[in-house]
């Protein structure tokens, strides 16, 4: 069967090799239980299996990775890997077409953690029915099995599970770069420079997202990465991170998706999709405006999940999380809502996870668009008070590249927040205060890896709706008691900023607000008609490759 052979190649990759047909990385060895030191059988850990189908690996789609039992090593020294996040590498995309003859590609390195020797080994045992048949034979495993049919294994090399391994692979891979002239950057994780050569790139474990200008560079970094490991690399780079990338170099945008992503999840999930078209994430909360009296919303008292329920809730928000962050920004209030009563959820929980994949099943392929800019930070930040249980109120950020001028023109989002604000807030200003605090601190580093990739920033252009907020932040209104404010650092914060001209804070009408649509949840016709606002259709996807079959036509 295709798993047992999938199985079998995993530890011929780890091991010597197996049937001929897989090189070994001598990353493990098989060994007699008396081969453990006494001293470490304390350490001895297991082996877990994790079974993927990734088309995108032509070469073997059916992924087998035995992994260590991280829980339980007991590993004495610094363990944290340095890595970069998904905000720098939508910066990234960004700062490539916004650059002059700029490009993208990827480059993966195979069996990164396994071609990192260890000076202190680790050992895991195996249960004997757990390995491959053409294994135990090829390696005689049942010769050093023990009587309850366990085969210990010695870790020589980095390997998956391990929490020391992403660092010790890194820190070779580092020493070895440094060499070549290329450096992490000192204050942004995984961003990488060169000294001289117009190339940067994010790393993520063993991904490389390149943007270079001019091919000798990238071939360059390629060249000194297969001089040590072996390498696989796509010149397009139309996938990264689990993103697809869809490059218009010539009108210079970039459009992400994750194709299959959510009809692949419904199934997972076993989610019945709707009979009726559902275009409303979250239930509707009419606001009430006009009334003198606000009042918190009542705490869910609705009977709790049991254990099968309440961990489907989990598996829900896990799921479609990264999916909200890294394209579709309008899944990111209703999963915060589902989220926010995780702990202990209800029925009332479930019936918000229920409409939530109705909603995820009724639309289309959600595909973000990037348009090329001068590379300027921009910001709307909005607040919805007393909106969630206990009094609480809700924060909203969106955030975008664009240009140098008094009213940024909007773009697709690299950061979206949805956030709850921790602290009861007193006055709808003191909410609208509290987000743009949240946003402003979440800008100073968006700024500083701006800065960072080349791109210097003027002070950060804030929108907000709320007069009383901007009037207080810009010194047009002295409150009278700063001091009684549950928000007095985080107000004098946001004055001391804006003094160091770092921000810039402005008033416009919350229609003009994209923030907004984070901070509440609105009815079915709002979401139809922000949608496209935020989102492309994916029929921009299916122009662009007309046009490049077009121009390889005209080119054969």
């Amino acid at each position: 069967p295709a798993w047992d052979i999938s199985s079998a190649n995993e530890f011929g990759r780890l091991a010597q090799g197996i049937g001929g047909r897989v090189k070994g990385t001598n990353t493990i060895f098989f060994i007699p239980k008396s081969k453990v030191p006494t001293d470490r059988r304390k350490d001895v850990s297991y082996g877990k299996f994790v079974c993927k189908v990734r088309p995108e690996k032509v070469d073997e789609p059916n992924r087998t990775r035995l992994t260590v039992g991280g829980n339980l090593i007991n590993y004495p020294f610094e363990v944290a890997t340095p890595t970069a996040e998904l905000l720098l590498a939508k910066i990234l995309f960004n700062s490539v077409i916004s650059t002059k003859n700029a490009r993208f590609m990827t480059i993966d390195i195979k069996n990164f953690y396994l071609n990192t020797p260890m000076q202190r080994y680790e050992y895991i045992k195996l249960k004997l029915s757990d390995i491959p048949n053409e294994v135990i034979d090829e390696y005689n495993l049942r010769s050093i099995a023990t009587d309850d049919e366990y085969v210990y294994v010695e870790i020589r090399a980095g390997m998956y599970g391990l929490p020391q391994s992403g660092l010790i692979a890194q820190e070779l891979l580092e020493k070895r770069l440094n060499k070549e002239g290329y450096y992490q950057d000192k204050f942004i994780p995984g961003l990488w420079h060169h000294e001289w050569r117009p190339i940067k790139f994010t790393l993520v474990v063993d991904d490389f997202g390149v943007k270079y200008v001019g091919k000798q560079h990238a071939e360059h970094l390629l060249n000194v990465l297969q001089q040590n490991y072996e390498c696989s690399k796509e010149w397009d780079g139309e996938r990264y991170i689990g993103i697809k990338l869809d490059w218009d170099y010539d009108r210079r945008k970039v459009h992400l998706s994750m194709p299959g992503y959510v009809k692949k999840a419904i199934i997972e999930l076993d989610h019945e999709p709707p009979h009726q078209r559902q275009d409303q994430p979250h239930r509707h909360v009419p606001p009430n405006y006009g009334a003198k009296t606000q009042y918190a919303t009542p705490a869910d008292d609705e009977p709790k999940l049991n254990k099968t329920d309440a961990s489907r809730i989990r598996k829900i928000t896990g799921k479609f999380l990264y999916l909200g962050r890294a394209v579709d920004g309008t899944l990111l209030t209703p999963l915060s809502a589902i989220a926010s009563g995780q702990t202990s959820p209800t029925t009332a929980t479930m019936e918000k996870a229920t409409q939530f994949l109705d909603y995820v099943s009724s639309q289309e392929e959600a595909v973000l668009t990037y348009n090329a800019s001068e590379m300027i930070l921009a910001t709307h930040s909005d607040a919805s008070y007393l909106c969630e249980p206990n009094a609480r109120s809700r924060a909203g950020g969106h955030f975008f590249l664009s240009n140098n001028d008094p009213f940024p023109a909007n773009n697709g989002a690299i950061l979206n927040i949805a956030q709850i604000i921790k602290n009861v807030m007193t006055s709808a200003a003191e909410a609208e205060l509290a987000a743009l605090y949240i946003n402003a601190r979440e800008a100073v580093y968006i700024r500083l890896i701006l800065e960072q990739l080349g791109h210097p920033q003027p002070p950060t252009p804030i929108q907000t709706d709320n007069s009383t907020a901007e009037g207080v932040i810009n010194s047009k209104i002295q409150p009278k008691r700063t001091k009684a404010m549950a928000m007095d650092m985080r107000f004098h914060w946001l004055r001391d900023r804006e003094t160091l001209k770092q921000f810039r804070f402005y008033w416009r009408p919350g229609r003009l607000n994209y923030a907004d649509y984070w901070t509440k949840h609105h009815p079915a016709a709002h979401h139809r008609n922000f949608r496209p606002e935020i989102l492309s259709s994916p029929s921009v996807i299916t122009e662009l490759n007309q046009r490049k079959k077009a121009v390889s036509a005209r080119v054969c």
